[in-house]
């Protein structure tokens, strides 16, 4: 399913024209929760210029989360809201090319254009005044380091406060994820892609007795608050036999679903090697790639599972909660803990109905405190 964004834009410049800058915000349209900011010095400029520019680089950036989104966007210029939305002629020179440009970002049909008043745009024009202050200094801007920042390519922290090794006390109860992958299915050990595209395949014996050890386990620690799964089956007969356990209840979130691998659905990896080499070898190379006639990629999931993130952290925080997913996205989850780039993911090893467990604070920080446990199979 595309992802809805909403855009909001600005740009300024001081002396009209005179140094001017840009900032746009990406919101997720469900949560407004800002996944994505973009700002830059653009030198000598109008503010219109400078406007046209923000609205580009917000569609760009909403396109690079998810090509397939579909984008509200929110300016306080009444001019380009207005231009855009074919309600107004666009006379100057200035605005033309910026304006067929901005249409080629994202299909037209998939964009709307909405005013809204200044108070309204604030950190869109905060990014701005950041912009033409850097460029004022003589630099351009950067952006503020975010350690669970859903976007392709979370930067790593170097300044930001650590709290993995010492929370402050003023940071109050970390909201815990215990991250469980499911059991085993009849496709696990031959390593067959399965994802949210294909058969849907249900546990194993073997699985089903990965998931009672999986509850016995997890009912001796005796911290575990709430249960959230993916929706697919075997994720849900996972849960669902550690629920029992626990007396909880399960709360299903589809943005916790595996990805769709398209036509390499049920196939090992030789064989997509094989029917698929150039596909595999794009795939390999860029988060932004898709498997074979998947609509998916690894861009998208970052986003998707970033929100499904969000969401469980803000119903439950605080506390521990028990996270039945895959290993795609159990992987997606732990490299924006750690701040870590996106082909980090190809560098883990998840088996099957093993945890992790990551602790997220109220600065934005967060903990990975458990990888890849597996000795309540051994």
């Amino acid at each position: 399913m595309a992802a809805r964004f909403i855009v909001e834009a600005d740009g300024g410049s001081r002396g009209n024209p005179g140094p001017a800058g840009y900032g746009a915000v990406v919101r997720d349209g469900d949560t407004g929760q800002i996944v994505a900011e973009a700002a830059e010095f653009i030198g000598h400029a109008t503010n219109n210029v400078a406007e046209y520019k923000g609205l580009i680089a917000g569609l760009k950036a909403a396109r690079e989360l998810d090509p397939d989104a579909s984008v509200d966007v929110r300016m306080d210029s009444k001019l380009v809201v207005e231009q855009m939305s074919g309600r107004w002629k666009i006379k100057h020179p200035d605005m033309q090319p910026l304006a067929a440009e901005a249409r080629t970002v994202l299909p037209r049909g998939r964009v709307t254009y909405t005013w809204i008043p200044r108070e309204r745009n604030k950190d869109a024009d905060r990014l701005a005044n950041e912009a033409m202050d850097a460029g004022k200094a003589g630099r351009q801007w950067e952006p503020r380091p975010k350690a669970a920042a859903v976007v392709d390519e979370p930067p790593l922290e170097t300044a930001a406060p650590k709290a993995g090794w010492a929370a402050p006390a003023d940071l109050g109860t970390p909201t815990t994820f215990v991250l469980l992958r499911h059991g085993e299915t009849p496709l696990t050990p031959e390593k067959r892609f399965s994802g949210s595209g294909g058969s849907d395949p249900e546990l194993s014996d073997k699985g089903r007795w990965q998931a009672e050890r999986a509850a016995e386990a997890l009912a001796a620690r005796g911290s575990v608050q709430a249960v959230v799964a993916s929706p697919m089956r075997r994720t849900r007969q996972t849960a669902e036999t550690v629920a029992a356990r626990l007396g909880l209840e399960v709360r299903y979130e589809d943005g916790l679903r595996e990805v769709d691998f398209g036509d390499w659905e049920g196939l090992t990896f030789a064989e997509v090697q094989e029917r698929h080499p150039e596909d595999l070898a794009a795939w390999l190379g860029s988060a932004k790639a898709k498997p074979t006639g998947s609509t998916e990629s690894f861009t998208s999931l970052t986003h998707r599972a970033g929100v499904a993130r969000d969401k469980i952290i803000a119903r439950y925080a605080g506390k521990t909660v028990l996270v039945v997913s895959h290993v795609s996205p159990i992987k997606t989850l732990v490299r924006l803990a750690l701040g870590a780039p996106p082909d980090s993911m190809y560098r883990m090893e998840l088996a099957a109905a093993s945890i992790c467990a990551v602790q997220y604070y109220a600065d934005g920080n967060a903990s990975l405190r458990l990888l890849n446990d597996t000795s309540h199979l051994r």
